[in-house]
């Protein structure tokens, strides 16, 4: 993946530390309630005294009627809460109750925004708790619905608007965010929103999602992240016509337009934040997303969750499955249905990892991934119409004009989708596939469910359950022959929050592909012998906490061997630390 962004760069790397195109200033860090240990007696007020009144509308602060008869009487909140003081235990059974109730995702979805509105940790106790059952939720598939409403379901903004209206002015809109240190933001411009397409300035429910998963499964507390949409228009038709839209109402800007208003975003957040703020780039088109990558890698602290986070939560996948299917990794050969971002990355990336375990060059280690895209097999013949990210994976080879045709030319043990298309694994594909396999590893990435190639009913029945399968959407256990299947969900929240707390504990200032790997590799030992009987290659979300700190603390220590470590000095246990830095959501007694 560097390899590719270092040809784009004229070979410069990350490590490399330039000073281009970098600003200084820069703000210290502000510790304030959140970084209190739970037993520590804190008073929210920062600046000035509020009035009850104001407390309990305050969502960073609000505790319902959890608050204590001390604390009514301290905080001028007699008569204005009922007389019950309960737990915040009975708040969570409450809510869970009421969210259960709802038969439809979306309303499960708009209960739990309201919550986060209305009191922001009990928002985050539900999540961590009920993490299975809530991740669909807050997230991927219901988040896309979500978009693609949401327009109509906007009652509070969440995270920063920055339009083309505030060009000029960029870093004067980052100051109006009330908070002052800022460890990570998620910024999307709505252009590639999951399988969805262009929604315009509605792609803000995929920041404000991610971040809810970097404080509830990473820990990074939510004071210190910033969802942010950069409005440059839309292409949508349908959302430029629609009277309920609450973006831009033209089409998009590309060109130098788009570039100044993004470089003027990177300069502003460096200048406003320091260099350790980590910017997550989400949902941008190919074109404009490896674009970003390669620009601003060597001066910020940039990190493509499409491109780098999906490849290395795949290739944590594919090296547990291999205790499945056997073999090494160099053993086995790769097709893609899908040569973006998502699947040029995950290739990439599983190519890297080949190369490092067998020391053989990554020119020759690509040539066991094969790709396919919307015109059939990438070759060499194809070589001078294809985009720049996509001419490493053209191979001497006929042209092959669909998936099946490759699939029977050549002869994959793995099957990998990220195409954005529903339903293009076919009966026939799979059935050709486990012909040649006795256990075929089959992932289905595409998000929203309706986007999956297949689903996990269809991989197992058409495999006569010989299949090794993982999904990029959650399916329910499937029953075949007697057997219960539990499909993997090859979900990206394994990975982003562990890895984004790994570059904040260690206060990283790049990111570098050799991180990517170990966080790879750190997921795939946390998948138990227990896990493998049910085919599962990836481990239960229950435990995603622990593996977070994990992940951090891999990642942490390859930042401090690359020597792009800034948080010094290291501490002897980076586990033990990742998880003493990660934030909880249990209630703060108030003085």
């Amino acid at each position: 993946m560097e390899s590719t962004m270092k040809e784009m760069r004229g070979g410069e790397s990350v490590l490399d530390l330039s000073p281009r195109a970098t600003v200084g200033g820069g703000v210290e860090d502000v510790y304030g309630e959140d970084c209190a240990t739970e037993d520590q007696l804190v008073t929210p007020w920062t600046y000035s005294v509020a009035s009850g009144y104001s407390l309990l509308r305050d969502p960073h602060h609000n505790k319902g009627l959890a608050f204590t008869e001390t604390e009514r009487d301290s905080h001028y909140l007699r008569g204005l809460l009922p007389p019950a003081v309960v737990t915040q235990q009975l708040q969570e059974k409450k809510m869970m109750d009421n969210i259960r109730k709802y038969q439809v995702p979306l309303q499960k979805y708009m209960a739990m925004m309201e919550l986060q509105e209305r009191n922001e940790r009990l928002f985050y106790k539900l999540l961590i708790d009920n993490v299975e059952e809530l991740l669909p939720v807050v997230y991927t598939p219901t988040v896309g619905e979500a978009c693609q409403k949401y327009g109509s379901i906007f009652r509070r903004p969440q995270g920063l608007y920055i339009s083309l209206k505030e060009k000029g002015k960029v870093l004067d809109v980052l100051k109006n965010w009330p908070e002052r240190s800022i460890q990570v933001i998620v910024v999307t411009d709505g252009e590639r929103i999951l399988g969805l397409g262009d929604l315009g300035c509605q792609g803000m429910g995929i920041p404000v999602g991610k971040l809810s998963l970097y404080t509830a499964l990473g820990g990074v507390r939510p004071s210190a992240c910033l969802p942010v949409t950069i409005d440059v228009g839309t292409n949508n038709e349908e959302l430029l016509k629609d009277e309920f839209y609450i973006g831009l109402r033209q089409r998009r800007a590309t060109g130098q337009e788009y570039a100044d208003l993004l470089h003027e975003f990177m300069s502003a957040v460096k200048q406003n934040y320091g260099e350790k703020v980590l910017i997550q780039f989400e949902d941008f088109a190919n074109h404009n997303a490896f674009t970003l990558l390669a620009k601003y890698g060597t001066t910020h602290l940039v990190f493509n969750d499409d491109i780098q986070g999906t490849a290395s939560v795949v290739l944590a996948g594919v090296v547990a499955a291999l205790k499945l299917i056997g073999g090494t990794l160099a053993d086995h050969k790769f097709l893609f249905l899908g040569a973006g971002e998502a699947g040029t990355g995950i290739a990439e990336l599983i190519a890297l990892e080949m190369s490092k375990q067998t020391k053989i060059p990554l020119e020759e280690t690509r040539k066991k991934i094969w790709l396919v895209d919307s015109k059939g097999l990438i070759v060499n013949s194809r070589k001078d119409s294809l985009q720049h990210f996509k001419k490493p994976w053209a191979h001497d080879h006929e042209p092959v004009k669909d998936l099946l045709g490759a699939v029977k030319a050549i002869k994959p043990t793995a099957l990998i989708g990220s195409s954005g298309v529903g339903r293009t694994f076919t009966k026939e594909i799979i059935e050709t596939m486990t012909s040649l396999n006795e256990k075929p590893l089959i992932m289905a990435l595409s998000n929203p469910t309706s986007q999956s190639e297949c689903t996990a009913e269809e991989a197992y029945t058409w495999s006569q359950g010989r299949a090794i399968f993982a999904s990029g959407s959650p399916f329910d256990p499937f029953e075949y022959k007697g057997k219960v299947f539990v499909p993997g969900q090859a979900n990206n929240a394994y990975i982003f929050p562990g890895f984004g707390l790994g570059l904040v504990i260690s206060g990283a200032i790049r990111v570098h592909d050799d991180m990517l790997l170990v966080a790879s590799e750190a997921l795939a030992k946390q998948v138990s012998e227990e896990n493998y009987v049910k085919g599962l290659i990836y481990p239960p979300f229950t435990n995603i906490r622990k593996i977070s700190a994990n992940i951090a603390a891999n990642v942490a220590a390859k930042a401090y061997e690359l020597g792009v470590a800034t948080r010094l000095p290291r501490p002897a246990n980076l586990v033990k630390y990742a998880e003493s830095c990660m934030y909880s959501p249990v209630y703060r007694s108030y003085r």
